[in-house]
C-alpha cells in the first residue's frame, strides 16, 4: 500500500505542478456552468409560460434542470477524461523512464493502481466543484434529493471507466495526443455502438456505456448497470496491466 500511495502522491503532484489540472477544471467548470444556467434560464421561462400552467407538477426541476445537466457533464467527460490520462502512461516512454519504471522491483500492478487512483482523484475533485451548481436548485428549489445523489454515483463510475480507458489507450504509445485520439475513439464507440439501443434486450445495447448511465440521473440503482461499469473498469485495467507487464520481457 504505501508503494502505491507513493505512486498516486507523484503522479497527483505532477497534474499540479504543471497547467493540466488547472486548465481542465477551469474548462469542466466553465462549460457544465454554462450549460446549467442555460437549463435554469429555460426552467424559469417555461415557468411562465401560459402553454406549461397546465402540467403543474410535471414541470419539475429534476425533469428540466438536473438530468439534462448531468446528461451535459457525461458528454464534457467524453471530451476531458482523454486529456486527464493521455500522459500517464504516454510521458513515461517519451522521457525513457518506461523501461527502468516497468522492468523495477515495484509490481506492475501497484504502479498501475498508483496512476488510476491519482487520475481518479482529479476526476473526483471536478464531480466535487460541480456540486456547487446542484445546490443552488437545493437551495431555492425542491428537487428530489434521491436522483441527484444516485446521479453523481452513475457519474463517478462512468468516469472511473473512462479513465480505465484513457490509461489502456495511453499505454500504447509514448506520444499524448495519439494517446488521447484513441482514448477518445474507444470512448465514442462504446458511447454509440448501442445509443439507439435498448441495453436490456441487445447485446450492442448492453455494450453501449452511456445506456447504463441514464437510470441513475432518474434515481434507479440498478445492480446490473453497477457491475457493467465495474466490470469495463476491470478489464481497461487488465488490458493496460498486460501491455506494461509486457515491457518485462522485451
Amino acid at each position: 500500500m504505501k508503494t502505491i500511495y507513493t505512486i498516486f502522491k507523484k503522479e497527483l503532484k505532477s497534474y499540479f505542478a504543471s497547467p493540466i489540472a488547472y486548465i481542465v477544471l477551469f474548462v469542466f467548470l466553465l462549460l457544465s456552468g454554462i450549460f446549467f444556467f442555460l437549463y435554469v434560464e429555460n426552467f424559469a421561462q417555461s415557468q411562465l409560460d401560459p402553454r406549461f400552467q397546465f402540467i403543474g407538477e410535471a414541470l419539475n426541476l429534476n425533469q428540466h434542470i438536473i438530468e439534462p445537466y448531468f446528461g451535459t457533464i457525461s458528454v464534457i467527460m467524453l471530451l476531458i477524461i482523454p486529456i486527464i490520462t493521455m500522459r500517464l502512461i504516454a510521458e513515461e516512454r517519451k522521457s525513457f523512464t518506461a523501461e527502468l519504471l516497468f522492468t523495477s522491483p515495484i509490481r506492475v500492478s501497484y504502479i498501475l493502481i498508483g496512476k488510476y487512483i491519482a487520475s481518479l482523484f482529479l476526476f473526483f475533485i471536478m464531480l466535487v466543484l460541480s456540486v456547487g451548481f446542484v445546490l443552488v436548485t437545493v437551495l431555492y428549489g425542491n428537487p428530489d434529493i434521491g436522483p441527484l445523489l444516485s446521479g453523481y454515483l452513475g457519474l463517478f463510475l462512468l468516469g472511473a471507466s473512462s479513465i480505465a480507458v484513457g490509461i489502456f489507450a495511453s499505454s500504447l504509445t509514448e506520444n499524448q495526443i495519439v494517446a488521447a485520439i484513441v482514448s477518445f475513439g474507444i470512448l465514442l464507440v462504446f458511447w454509440i455502438v448501442g445509443a439507439t439501443s435498448d441495453a436490456e434486450n441487445s447485446i450492442l445495447g448492453y455494450l453501449s456505456i452511456i445506456n447504463h448511465y441514464e437510470d441513475f440521473t432518474k434515481g434507479i440503482i440498478d445492480i446490473k448497470d453497477v457491475v457493467y461499469y465495474l466490470s469495463f473498469t476491470f478489464f481497461g485495467l487488465f488490458l493496460s496491466y498486460i501491455m506494461l507487464d509486457s515491457e518485462r520481457w522485451k
